[in-house]
């Protein structure tokens, strides 16, 4: 198996610990779930990346006996946008290299905004269909506010456990 599994799988762990054993508060979601998926290969295609998102939301609902399928709601979006994301942030160059993403080469400048935007978009919608209309408006805005800080400078940590630093800051 390979370092990247591993880290994978343990992450997964941890996510599933933490929203089974340390809820923090009704208004905090602390997940880092796409920046997970955001830091698969390059080289996985959309699809696949789609597919993996829906089997570790689905194991994660599963584990946590959350709503099943809320997760895999959320993140497959995630999944779709990847590539996209990645080519607006980092350039078309990371696809035609065949090269990996780095925190070394390309900066942290294009991680953050990237991390915000796809933790921003699972949010959306897993505490859009989270609280199915129970919760006025201004709950939910609260709620993804500190969410998504919260999450978001989480992620930015976990991409870079994730990514394995080799290689120079291109020139």
């Amino acid at each position: 198996m390979s370092r990247r599994t591993l880290i994978y799988l343990l992450l997964f762990l941890i996510q599933a610990a933490l929203w089974n054993y340390f809820n923090f508060s009704q208004f905090l979601t602390i997940v880092f779930l796409p920046a997970m998926i955001f830091c698969l290969p390059v080289s996985y295609g959309t699809v696949r990346t789609m597919v993996v998102a829906f089997l570790t939301g689905l194991a994660l609902d599963f584990i946590v006996t959350g709503q099943l399928g809320l997760t895999s709601f959320a993140l497959v979006p995630v999944a779709l946008l990847r590539r996209p994301v990645i080519r607006f942030n980092f350039g078309a160059e990371i696809f035609a290299r065949g090269e990996e993403l780095s925190f070394r080469r390309q900066g942290w400048q294009k991680f953050v905004p990237s991390l915000f935007l796809l933790t921003a978009v699972f949010l959306l919608l897993y505490i859009w269909v989270d609280n199915a209309g129970m919760h006025p408006f201004w709950f939910c805005a609260v709620k993804f506010a500190a969410s998504l800080a919260a999450s978001g400078s989480v992620s930015v940590w976990i991409a870079f456990l994730m990514l394995e630093e080799t290689g120079e800051r291109w020139k």
